[in-house]
Formats: structure tokens, sequence, C-alpha cells
């Protein structure tokens, strides 16, 4: 398989890399300091925050066992959140989280992010499948995959 911290996945690392600092920065800070306010958004805004850094690493280190289930993680806590912060706007209104109204804060890049990861994770691993394929014998090669030389 390709690892994922090669190619376009050294860009998809940098960029989760730079929202688990910023995220986690924004949580800790608002959990330590002022928890009180909005202890829901705040703790939302931590927890985007290790999400972020556990995919960084599983990303960084080609760790797709832990790579996956974080970014469906972050996906679907974004779409939730996300979702929520429209159907029940009070949640949100003055204490917004990492993943409020689908990251509008952080230029939608938590909307994006986690749909980028998975296409990452499953492009660099079918390009394995496919040089497997290619450098089959023919009659191991897999149905469809061409004319046997």
């Amino acid at each position: 398989m390709r690892p994922t911290s090669q190619g376009p996945g050294r860009a998809l690392v940098t960029v989760y890399g730079v929202l688990a600092l910023a995220a986690c920065a924004r949580g800790g800070f608002e959990v330590t300091t002022k928890f009180h306010e909005a202890p829901l958004s705040y703790s939302l805004a931590l927890f985007a925050g290790v999400v972020y850094a556990v995919a960084t690493f599983a990303l960084a280190t080609n760790r797709r066992w832990l790579a996956w289930p974080t970014v469906l993680t972050e996906m679907v806590g974004v779409l939730v959140v996300g979702t929520l912060s429209f159907v029940a706007p009070g949640l949100f209104r003055l204490h917004a989280s990492v993943w409020s109204w689908f990251g509008v804060e952080y230029l939608l890049v938590p909307l994006v992010l986690p749909f980028l990861g998975v296409t990452w994770l499953r492009r660099s691993g079918r390009a394995a499948a496919d040089e497997a394929t290619r450098g089959a014998a023919p009659d191991e090669a897999a149905p469809g995959a061409g004319p046997a030389a």
C-alpha cells in the first residue's frame, strides 16, 4: 500500500496538524478558563482537537487501522454538530465549537477535511491493489483486468 503520508498525503497531514494545534489550543484554553459558560461547546472543541491530533498521527505514520475510525469519527462529528447548529442554534449561538455551522469559523475546512481524508485513504489503499493486479500472473489477474500476455 502507498504510505498515507506520501504525495498528496503530506498536504493532508499538514492540514490535519494545523487544525489539531488550533483546535487543541482553543479547546484547552476554553475548558480551563471558562468551561462553566458553555460546557458542551468547549468540550466538543477539545474533543475535535484530539480527533485531529490522532488523525494527524495515524496518517503521518501510515496507521490505517487508526486513521479510518478517526477520520470517520471526525466526519460524523462535523455533520452532526453542524446540523445541530442549524436545528438547535441556541446550543452554539454564543459559544461555537470547531464543528459548529460545519466549521465556518475555520473556512469550512472541518467539513471538507474528512471527505478528503476518506478519499485519500481509499486511493492510497487501492494503489497497492492495482500494483498487485498488474504484477500478478495472467491466470491470477482480476476479471476484466485486460488481456493476458
